[in-house]
């Protein structure tokens, strides 16, 4: 089904497990502040709904989202943080410079991601338009910042029950 039929960011809260023992960290481009400022409301929102105290939510704000992977470093550096969710805004222009941030910061969370052993959540909105970039920060499409957060939390309880001890059975 296309985008424009339906909003992307629902989902069954109920499948969502409960972010109370999680810390979060979340990292903002101040670029397209508009948009972006929009999405970190969602997030925040979202983590708080789950069960996020908000003393365990950090967040740090950087110039644009070509230093979002460095803000999520340093910010998880001086954290003990679960998962640190990525926020920003690049508007594809008449040059390529979209493709050049998106994937370098694709390339680079995926990067913290692995040699960390943490989730660092790609929430980058990557539309053509700033008009398609409100409709994905609250507006006809929903909010990628929720998005991102029902994210974060998944794979910060994934990690968490991995990590824990297997109960045996019978020995």
């Amino acid at each position: 089904m296309a985008s424009s039929l339906h909003n992307l960011s629902s989902y069954d809260p109920s499948s969502v497990p409960s972010a109370e023992s999680f810390s979060f960290g979340i990292v903002v481009s101040e670029w397209h502040a508009e948009v972006t400022h929009a999405l970190y409301e969602g997030c925040f929102q979202t983590l708080l709904q789950h069960g996020a105290k908000e003393e365990n939510i950090h967040t740090a704000q950087v110039p644009g989202s070509f230093e979002l992977p460095l803000g999520a470093q340093l910010l998880a550096s001086s954290n003990r943080l679960d998962a640190v969710i990525c926020l920003g805004c690049v508007i594809k222009g008449e040059t390529p410079h979209n493709d050049y941030i998106n994937r370098s910061v694709a390339s680079a969370l995926s990067q913290l991601s692995l040699v960390s052993s943490k989730p660092f959540i790609f929430g980058l909105l990557t539309p053509d338009t700033l008009e398609q970039a409100k409709d994905r920060a609250g507006g006809q499409f929903g909010n990628k910042g929720v998005e991102a957060a029902v994210t974060a939390i998944r794979m910060a309880a994934l990690k968490h029950e991995l990590n824990s001890p297997k109960k045996k059975i019978g020995y």
